[in-house]
């Protein structure tokens, strides 16, 4: 399979022709994708009151194949009436993520029991999943609940669930007695928040929209956005059309970065758009001596805005003390780049008087993810690029409201101000035990602690660095619950004694408005619209019936009242801070952003009002003669865990079972391009694995596709922010 020359274009506008006509028609899916609805995927901010494809600045057309991918998958019917009696679960195991998602649509609970008890046609079986009713699968739910410890248990939330839902759910648990309460992005982004937090005070963007595309210089750090994040490619176009620069900093070069073609601009689409004015590839682990080497650089030519880290700023004299004592040897070897190379960026950088930088998880999967934050939080205010428009800092998150779910409070310790709002305002008593963290439940699981697992939505099997191991703990679980529209591969590999499954609805089927934050720090409403598939139900009606049935007689909430989402608007509302015009969003048909977040005036969110600089010592930069530095990607062709597409179009793959390593590499090892191959590190191994020559990627470093790679995902994770280390595992290719 060749690699194209540019990413978008002909390409794009083919794909989606073929999805529409694989869900019935081009008028049908114009139809969803114009919904009032905010986007499934990621967290750029599409949909609300003008409808879908319109962004925050009112540009209409912005589409992207991943929103198409989420959209079709939705559309699919559902699966099959024999499907579960067909397959057993040995089968399914076998079933790639792809092969699951496209299975059809979930209808029916279904359940599976190790030790299965006599059903109401006197038959057990211990080999497949059943169908069971919604009264069975509640009762089963309530009773495995009432017989647990509360901190027996743990609540696991995706970012595709609506605000209403996460809120609901996380009072439910706090309420069923734990603090057990977590969300994916702690597998990915919590790096981010914590980061920026310990810098600025608050854990989101510091810009809006508008600001990236007036900017003159953007920075893409350890990221891919023409693959996961498309949208985002018009906003770079505009950047690059009114003169600015962009500089990517990635170990692989991406065909995207160089040149897109953006189909909703004719120009773009007949002759593309050329992206990254500077492309540098440091390796594996390396950002953060970059990251200190361009600052280094940049106050060597005397680009430092002393006056405002003295007004604005603590421990800046601190911070230049330690960067100017940094040398350049040190710099280079960790950082895997020349100092030519860093002291281009830094003048660069100097030149520009607007600067937005952005990252995705190249940045947040280390052991020093939170220090990675911290090193561009230091980067963008020693020239002021924070604290005014056009400028500032954009973590580039996944998932379409895991900003939002993070907001509403699911996360183990709640915020000062929402636990005493949530006691004062609901009348209710909190646990006030620590919790755990998204990593640290799969490990209670393992050790015996805890018993019963509650997923709304995602893939926590697939998500798990150490994929043995995250099975393994697991199966020791005596009940799961997950709430899913489609079937991964958790729901074949992470399998308790008694694992119940409930369909629910799309965000573009519920029968109520929901909301959804995007990651510029706007609330927008969801309409919802008529359901596909007879037989899912709301997020909302489910989590309301559990906790009815459970709680009814141990706490002063009406869980029948919570059915309504404008009722569970009005609690967020009163409990959550920046969210007070959540209760009339309905009423005033609009969105509105959350205070406090957007960064136009140098007056951060830290208790002296003050950014704060933070000193890092550089890490080692790892591997050895034989060893490669992992990094698991995500595909073209995925989003998250979910695979849609076997192909990646834009890496030129036509399969998923690859690793990708500079032709060099390939030679010193003595390798043959496509030879098969065992893949081991120090937590496990792949085989039959195809190695192939990729000169794209920095020598020394090694591609895989994420969740498959996971397997060779050590449990290592950032101190600070619990963040799995998914960049920079140490590898070695074996010869089968």
């Amino acid at each position: 399979m060749r690699k194209p020359k540019s990413a978008g274009g002909w390409q794009a506008i083919r794909y989606v022709l073929k999805k529409s006509w694989q869900s019935g028609s081009m008028w049908r899916m114009w139809k969803a994708l114009r919904s009032r609805n905010t986007c499934k995927t990621c967290a750029l901010g599409m949909g609300g009151q003008q409808g879908g494809m319109v962004n925050e600045a009112g540009r209409s057309l912005e589409m992207c194949k991943k929103s198409l991918q989420a959209m079709a998958a939705d559309m699919q019917g559902p699966i099959a009436d024999d499907f579960f009696s067909t397959y057993t679960i040995a089968q399914l195991q076998q079933f790639s993520s792809y092969d699951l998602e496209h299975a059809g649509r979930l209808s029916q609970p279904v359940i599976y029991e190790k030790h299965p008890t006599v059903d109401d046609s006197g038959q057990g079986d211990d080999q497949h999943f059943r169908t069971i009713s919604w009264d069975d699968a509640y009762r089963r739910i309530n009773q495995a609940l009432s017989e647990t410890p509360a901190d027996d248990s743990f609540w696991y939330f995706s970012g595709r669930s609506s605000n209403e839902a996460g809120f609901l759910l996380q009072l439910f648990a706090r309420l069923y007695g734990t603090n057990n309460v977590n969300n994916c992005s702690f597998y990915c982004h919590q790096a981010s928040g914590v980061g920026l937090t310990s810098s600025i005070g608050s854990g989101s963007a510091t810009v809006v929209l508008a600001d990236v595309e007036q900017a003159d210089l953007v920075f893409i750090i350890g990221g891919n956005p023409p693959s996961n994040h498309p949208r985002l490619m018009t906003s770079l176009m505009h950047v690059k059309n009114a003169g600015g620069e962009v500089i990517v900093v990635n170990p692989v070069r991406e065909v995207g970065l160089v040149n897109f073609k953006i189909p909703s601009n004719p120009y773009s689409m007949l002759f593309g758009t050329p992206i990254a004015d500077q492309y540098v590839q440091p390796h594996i682990g390396g950002d953060l001596a970059m990251l200190s080497g361009i600052a280094k650089a940049v106050d060597e030519m005397g680009g430092t805005d002393l006056e405002f880290l003295r007004q604005y700023c603590e421990n800046s004299d601190a911070w230049l003390a330690s960067i100017r004592k940094l040398n350049w040897q040190e710099i280079t070897y960790k950082s895997g780049l020349t100092e030519e190379a860093i002291r281009d960026m830094a003048a660069t950088y100097c030149n520009a008087e607007n600067v937005v930088f952005c990252w995705t998880m190249g940045i947040t999967h280390h052991q020093h993810g939170v220090q990675n934050v911290q090193a561009i939080a230091n980067l963008a205010l020693m020239r002021a690029m924070v604290g005014r428009p056009q400028a500032g800092l954009l973590p580039i998150r996944g998932h379409s409201n895991v900003q939002g779910i993070g907001s509403v409070g699911v996360t183990p310790k709640l915020k000062a101000a929402i636990f005493s709002a949530l006691e004062s305002e609901l009348g209710v008593s909190l646990p006030t035990t620590k919790g755990l963290d998204t990593l640290g439940c799969i490990e209670g699981a393992d050790r015996g602690d805890l018993k019963i697992g509650f997923c709304l939505g995602g893939n926590l099997f697939g998500s798990n660095p150490d994929r043995a191991f995250a099975k393994q703990s697991l199966q020791k679980l005596k009940t799961i619950v997950y709430l899913s529209t489609t079937l991964n591969t958790g729901h074949a590999h992470g399998l308790a004694d008694q694992t119940i499954i409930l369909p629910v609805l799309a965000r573009d089927e519920e029968p109520q408005r929901t909301t959804q934050e995007s990651m510029f720090n706007f609330v927008r409403l969801s309409d919802g619209g008529p359901t596909r598939v007879q037989g899912p139900r709301s997020e909302i009606e489910i989590i309301a019936d559990i906790a009815d049935q459970l709680l009814t007689d141990s706490t002063p909430i009406d869980w029948k009242m919570m059915k309504q989402s404008v009722n569970i608007r009005t609690a967020i509302s009163k409990t959550i801070p920046g969210f007070e015009a959540i209760a009339k969003i309905e009423e005033d048909q609009g969105e509105f952003q959350i205070a406090g977040r957007t960064f136009h005036q140098p007056q951060f969110a830290t208790p002296s009002g003050k950014a704060i600089l933070h000193c890092h010592e550089l890490p080692e930069l790892r591997g050895d003669d034989q060893s490669l530095r992992l990094m698991t990607v995500r595909s073209e062709g995925q989003f998250n865990t979910v695979v849609y597409e076997q192909q990646d179009i834009y890496r030129g793959q036509e399969r998923r079972d690859v690793v990708l390593i500079h032709s060099d590499d390939l030679h010193r090892l003595g390798l043959a391009h496509d030879q098969i191959v065992t893949i081991q590190s120090e937590t496990g191994e792949l085989d039959n694995i195809r190695v192939r020559a990729y000169d794209d990627i920095r020598q020394g470093n090694a591609l895989m596709y994420f969740p498959e790679a996971n397997v060779l995902i050590p449990r290592q994770v950032d101190p600070q922010s619990q963040t799995p280390a998914f960049k920079g595992a140490l590898i070695k290719i074996l010869v089968t």
